[in-house]
C-alpha cells in the first residue's frame, strides 16, 4: 500500500514537472515571438524612414503628368495598382491576424491540426485572382494599342517633327522643317502634337520625357518613333533611362512647351546664330563628352539624321552587280 502511494506520488510529481516545463517553454516561445515582432516593427519603421528621406528629393514626375499620353499612362498605372491591392492588402492583413490569433500564448484559439480544405476559401482565392487577371489583360490589350508610341495623335493641328539622336552622352535634336538643331534642349508649341523620330549614334539608349510620355529605345541603324503632346506651358526634364556608360547620369535635357508665338520667336533667334550643323561639326559632337551645355545651330546641311542611320547599314550594291553575283554563285554551284 505504501509502495502504491509512493508510485502515485512520483507520477504526480512527474506530471507536475512536465506541466511546468511546458508552461515555461510556452512562455519562452511567447517572449521570443514578441521579440521577433518588435524587431520586425523597428526594422519596418527604420526602412520607412530611410525610404522617406530618399524620396524626399524625388519629384515623381510620372505622377504629375502635363500631357495627354502621360495622363493616360498615370491612370493606367493607378488602376493596375488598385486591382492588385485587392489581393495584396488582404494577404498582408491576414498575415498579422493569423500570427496574433494562433500565437503560442493564445489558449482560446481552436487547435485543428487535421484541417486542410474549405470549399469557400478555395473558391475565393482562385476566383478573385482569375477575375483580376482577366480585367488586367483586357486593360493591357486595349491600352497597348491606344498608347502605342508609333500611333499618331488624333488632332486637327499639323504635328511638328523633331529628330532626336542619342550620342555619348548628349542628345542632338534636329528640326527638319525649321532647319535648325540643338544639343540638350528641345522646344515645341503647347497643344500641338509632336512626332519624335529617334535613333542613336552610340550604344543603345532610351528616350523619355516623364511628364509628357513614356520611354522609347534609341538604337543605332534604326528609327523609332514617339508621339506626344504637352497640354501646359512649362519646362520639363528629359533624360536617358538606359545605362550607356560613364556619362549616363548626366545625359539629361530640357523640354520646353511654349506658345506658338514664343516658339516662332525662339526659332528665329536660333537662326540668327553663326553655328552650322554639318558632317564636320557633327563628327565633333559625336565624340564621347559629358558636357551637358545646351548648344544651338542656325542651319543644318543635308539630311544628317538619315546619314546617321545609314552609316550602320551595309553598302547597297547596284541591281546589275547583284544579279551578276547571283549568276556567278549559281554557275559555281553547277
Amino acid at each position: 500500500m505504501q509502495q502504491s502511494w509512493t508510485l502515485k506520488g512520483e507520477e504526480y510529481l512527474a506530471d507536475r514537472d512536465q506541466t511546468r516545463i511546458i508552461s515555461l517553454y510556452a512562455s519562452l516561445k511567447t517572449e521570443e515571438f514578441t521579440a521577433v515582432i518588435k524587431r520586425r516593427s523597428l526594422f519596418a519603421l527604420a526602412l520607412t524612414g530611410i525610404l522617406s528621406l530618399l524620396l524626399s528629393g524625388c519629384d515623381l514626375a510620372v505622377l504629375d503628368p502635363k500631357g495627354l499620353i502621360a495622363a493616360d499612362e498615370k491612370h493606367l498605372m493607378i488602376v493596375a495598382i488598385l486591382l492588385m491591392l485587392i489581393v495584396v492588402l488582404p494577404a498582408i492583413i491576414l498575415t498579422f491576424v493569423l500570427a496574433i490569433r494562433y500565437r503560442a500564448s493564445n489558449t482560446k484559439a481552436t487547435y485543428a491540426p487535421d484541417w486542410s480544405h474549405n470549399n469557400w476559401l478555395e473558391a475565393i482565392w482562385w476566383f478573385v485572382p482569375m477575375v483580376i487577371i482577366a480585367i488586367l489583360a483586357t486593360i493591357t490589350w486595349t491600352s497597348s494599342h491606344r498608347l502605342d508610341p508609333y500611333r499618331p495623335l488624333s488632332s486637327n493641328v499639323k504635328p511638328i517633327t523633331i529628330e532626336a539622336v542619342a550620342l555619348q552622352w548628349r542628345w542632338l535634336f534636329i528640326y527638319p522643317d525649321q532647319g535648325i538643331a540643338t544639343i540638350n534642349y528641345v522646344q515645341f508649341p503647347v497643344d500641338k502634337p509632336v512626332t519624335f523620330l529617334i535613333t542613336a549614334d552610340a550604344p543603345m539608349n532610351s528616350f523619355q520625357i516623364p511628364q509628357l510620355a513614356g520611354q522609347i529605345y534609341a538604337m543605332a541603324g534604326m528609327e523609332t518613333q514617339l508621339h506626344l503632346i504637352a497640354n501646359e506651358i512649362g519646362s520639363y526634364n528629359g533624360r536617358s533611362v538606359s545605362f550607356s556608360g560613364d556619362g549616363f547620369s548626366g545625359m539629361t535635357f530640357i523640354a520646353k512647351s511654349s506658345s506658338q508665338t514664343d516658339f516662332d520667336t525662339w526659332v528665329n533667334t536660333v537662326k540668327q546664330g553663326k553655328n552650322a550643323l554639318n558632317m564636320s561639326s557633327y563628327n565633333d559632337l559625336a565624340k564621347p563628352s559629358e558636357d551637358a551645355t545646351a548648344q544651338y545651330f542656325a542651319s543644318v546641311d543635308g539630311d544628317i539624321f538619315h546619314d546617321i542611320i545609314m552609316k550602320y547599314m551595309p553598302p547597297q550594291q547596284p541591281a546589275s552587280a547583284t544579279m551578276q553575283a547571283m549568276g556567278s554563285t549559281s554557275a559555281t554551284a553547277q
